[in-house]
């Protein structure tokens, strides 16, 4: 259970008396040297490790029991005199141990290198100045800032508050935000209902805040949790659905060498004999190097990655990627040039015909002339100012577009002649902003600019032609923002409620056409089984032209009056619906418009608990929430550091066919490794089967224990060549799912296959060649090394091999150096010491026949098995309940010994 005394006395007492407690100040913070002795004290802000341990990785190799048993069984075999076969068996366990250490540990380093590149930050007063630090760097007593989108970095006690609501999901599973405030909360209060605590890994949802760390680290409540779900290393379904494998496994080989120990006992076999040979059994079944084969693959896959200008935080995520088959993105920049262009102002002078005098406005007030006025009043209300430089400080795009209006230059002396007084700032709830300007001559002025459906509810007398123009500039696919003003008694702070009874100025026009491209890149994704849907808080007349012009929808109807129709839902039609309608909804909707931050990460949260392999693809504050929510968060390298902190992948390209490429890329890497499970469970396991049946019949042990452990570890290294294989197109063509059922099929269908041939190896041995058991032993290692290895060439591909499908030259060559030792040692030097003897020549020529025969019929049986497979039920994804939590545990993960070089994401 989590130490919860600091975390519940700090809610429990005022914020002031707290600050106290703590040696704290709101004006200057912590000083840097006490920041550092804290640190020190009470170790990282961290919850989870990346360090490459040599000793971890190498307790991982050495931890299997199977092992464990083998080297005691070989110990006590030497202890009575067979101390030759008991040292190479220990030579041989040593050498596969080395062979999986080698390459986890390597896998390790480039983990390690890869989580060392990111560095997540959090705003802290520290020496008096606000600063940006490494959130593991934090440490009780710092004065932390929250902003929306921001993942709380430790567990705080708020001390001021502005609307601010934190979505608490992640621990307690509250859909709902919650509400934060600074008021002390009673003794006795439940964690989840601390109102004036802002807990570790949660996310703010709305508002801002400044609260003090009260915790870091373990001693937080994600850290307790996160302990308690053994968060390194951080599993991904897809290594849960390994775990699980291997323990099939695992329990086929405990009944198997359950079994063939007690029949051997029976038979007056030796004991220790006995006990090696079903130990040896069970360690040639269970898959020693398949963490080493998918360590390996995320690790070339990562360097692949970024090649193709795609960086991963994490090497799990690549196979979280390749699960993908729902993508939410934004509409501006990903399917259109992101280089939003001023295009022209329409001025309300031309609906002004009619148009009633209004009583609002005071005599002798000027009212801005209409014509070309909507670009000087929207260059005027800006949050940063009316001039070119202070708008190029924190502008938006559309506000960028307007200062690089060639006639925007020539309008500054105009500008000037204005003083800002008071800024509503933008929300996505009010889509717009308000400044209050006076003139020179003392006259103010309301100024607002933002959504034409917002500014106009606000307007009064609005013509219909201007309703008919903004709806003939949305039908274009243009975006347009509205300009209204009306006159001010007073000087006033601005509010909300002043933002009515409001004269429209004109419209602004701007550019920005679909991105070339992006319908291949659509089209692309398509073809990978991807749903692209646009979620943007554009206009959805807009959104649907673009979609319209890039084939996500289909082409406009004879006689369409621009109206967005089937297949699109905006804000207010998201807010009549429940969860259960939403997610009813979305398989239908391929257009959301007008959507809040919130709404956006209702939608992800609603489909990835309906479905699941949900992506979201975004790069500003407002996409925080969403990016959080998702199964994969996206963002791209020009993107905002909320953004990019909340996202699990980087594009370096904010290009949808980068993004294929990743996609691409994640189910490659889980094919392959399919490919090594797939090959464990056919002639590797139809093989030890073999041996164990072969074991009751013979009057002698087919193979000895050390020579089952030498043709395992000679396989293994073989397969090691896996990750550099290609992969058929079809197979990439749909979301990578672990499916253990078709798994367990492939086994029972294959695996009695192999031991079909393994049968016709021993009666070649035993009545053609009258082998003794020395040379019985010495064919059936070759044939069998030959054809486990050798059969990765047909499994690898649905396709006719090597015709239709041609493998990796690194695994050809691996697999024909692997069975070229094996035919070479029982004529080696080494012969007599693993218990060979030198074959006749014809055996090599009926071993040419029996493995042409066998991958025939396993050629053969591959079209039967998956013509079969493709009229199964298609597997369902298992829930992941804590997925959320490791996720966002490894947030807050120790660095490793190397210094970031990446340190803005």
């Amino acid at each position: 259970m989590p130490d919860t005394t600091a975390l519940l006395s700090a809610a429990g007492a005022d914020a002031p008396d707290v600050l106290r407690s703590l040696d704290v100040t709101l004006e200057a913070g912590l000083t840097s040297d006490e920041a550092a002795r804290r640190l020190l004290r009470d170790g990282p802000n961290a919850v989870a490790s990346h360090e490459a341990r040599p000793l971890a990785v190498l307790w991982h190799q050495l931890r299997s029991p199977l092992l464990g048993l083998l080297l005691v069984a070989a110990a006590a075999s030497a202890l009575v005199g067979e101390r030759g076969s008991a040292a190479i068996i220990a030579v041989i366990v040593g050498l596969s141990v080395a062979l999986g250490f080698v390459n986890e540990f390597r896998a390790e380093r480039a983990a390690e290198d890869l989580h060392d590149r990111i560095v997540h930050r959090a705003r802290v007063l520290r020496d008096g100045r606000h600063v940006l630090v490494d959130v593991t760097t934090l440490v009780v007593g710092d004065v932390v800032a929250l902003a929306l989108g921001d993942i709380v970095p430790a567990d705080l006690r708020l001390v001021e508050t502005d609307g601010l609501e934190c979505d608490e999901s992640v621990l307690t599973g509250e859909s709902l935000p919650a509400d934060k405030g600074v008021t002390a909360t009673a003794p006795g209060t439940a964690i989840a209902d601390l109102s004036d605590a802002a807990l570790m890994g949660t996310v703010v949802h709305a508002g801002r805040g400044v609260a003090v760390v009260v915790a870091t680290g373990p001693r937080t409540q994600l850290g307790a949790i996160a302990a308690g779900l053994r968060t390194r290393p951080l599993d991904t379904e897809f290594q849960v659905g390994l775990r699980r494998f291997s323990m099939l496994l695992v329990r086929v080989a405990a009944t198997l060498t359950t079994a063939i120990f007690v029949l051997n006992v029976l038979l007056g076999r030796p004991l220790l004999d006995a006990l090696l040979f079903s130990l040896a059994i069970a360690v040639g079944i269970t898959p020693q190097l398949l963490p080493a084969v998918v360590s390996s693959s995320l690790a070339a896959g990562s360097g692949r990655m970024r090649r193709r200008r795609v960086l991963v935080k994490r090497l799990v995520c690549i196979e979280d990627l390749g699960d993908v088959d729902v993508l939410f993105t934004d509409k501006t920049g990903t399917l259109t040039d992101g280089r939003v262009r001023y295009a022209a102002a329409v001025p309300g002078a031309r609906w002004a015909d009619g148009a009633a005098a209004d009583p609002t406005v005071p005599p002798g007030y000027a009212m801005p002339a209409p014509d070309g006025d909507a670009l000087r009043w929207g260059l005027l209300c800006t949050e940063s100012g009316g001039s070119a430089d202070g708008a190029a400080a924190g502008a938006n795009p559309l506000d960028e577009a307007l200062w690089d209006a060639p006639e925007a230059v020539s309008l500054q002396p105009w500008l000037d002649r204005y003083t800002h007084l008071s800024v509503l700032p933008f929300d996505h709830g009010r889509r717009m902003v308000s400044v209050l300007v006076r003139s020179r001559s003392g006259d103010l002025t309301l100024v607002t600019k933002g959504a034409p459906e917002t500014v106009l509810e606000r307007c009064t007398d609005v013509p219909p032609k201007a309703r008919e123009a903004l709806a003939a500039q949305f039908a274009t696919g243009h975006r347009v923002v509205a300009v209204a003003s009306r006159p001010r008694a007073d000087a006033g702070p601005l509010t909300p409620d002043d933002e009515h009874g409001l004269h429209l100025v004109g419209l602004l026009v701007f550019l920005d056409p679909p991105k070339a491209g992006a319908a291949q890149a659509l089209a692309r994704l398509a073809g990978l089984g991807v749903t692209v849907k646009v979620v943007t808080g554009d206009n959805a007349a807009v959104a649907v032209t673009v979609c319209r012009t890039l084939g996500l929808l289909p082409a406009a109807p004879d006689g369409d009056d621009g109206t967005p129709g089937a297949g699109v839902l905006t804000g207010a039609d998201l807010d009549a619906l429940d969860d259960e309608a939403l997610a009813a909804a979305i398989p239908l909707t391929t257009v959301f418009a007008r959507v809040s931050p919130e709404h956006k990460a209702r939608i992800v949260r609603v489909q990835r608990l309906s479905t699941g392999g949900v992506a979201f693809l975004g790069d500003g504050v407002n996409d925080a929430l969403a990016l959080h929510a998702a199964d994969v968060g996206i963002s791209v390298d020009s993107a905002t550091d909320v953004a990019k902190d909340a996202a699990d992948v980087i594009l370096l390209e904010k290009d949808l066919d980068v993004l294929a490429d990743g996609v691409t890329e994640g189910r490659r890497i889980f094919a392959n490794t399919v490919k090594y499970v797939l090959m464990g469970t056919s002639s590797n396991f139809g093989n030890m089967f073999s041996a164990a049946g072969a074991s009751v019949f013979l009057s002698f042990l087919p193979m000895l224990p050390s020579q089952i452990l030498l043709n395992n570890l000679l396989y293994d290294a073989g397969q090691l060549a896996i990750p550099t294989d290609g992969v058929d197109e079809e197979q990439l063509r749909k979301p990578s799912h672990w499916d253990i059922g078709f798994i367990k099929r492939f086994m029972l269908f294959f695996g009695p296959l192999s031991s079909l041939f393994d049968a016709l190896t021993f009666v070649v041995m035993l009545a053609v060649f009258h082998s003794g058991p020395a040379q019985f032993r010495s064919g059936w290692f070759v044939e069998s090394l030959a054809t486990q290895t050798l059969v990765v060439f047909v499994i690898r591909t649905r396709r006719v091999p090597f015709f239709r499908s041609r493998p990796s030259r690194a695994l050809m060559l691996a697999a024909a150096a692997v069975v070229l030792v094996g035919a070479l040692l029982p004529g080696s030097p080494l012969s007599g010491a693993l218990g060979f003897q030198p074959l006749p020549w014809a055996y090599f020529a009926a071993l040419a026949g029996m493995v042409v025969g066998y991958l025939a019929l396993i050629e053969a049986g591959k079209r039967v098995f998956f013509s079969a497979a493709r009229t199964a039920a298609p597997a369902l994804r298992r829930p992941r309940p804590h997925a959320h939590l490791r996720r966002r545990a490894a947030w807050f993960s120790a660095p490793g010994r190397r210094t970031p070089v990446r340190s803005d994401r």
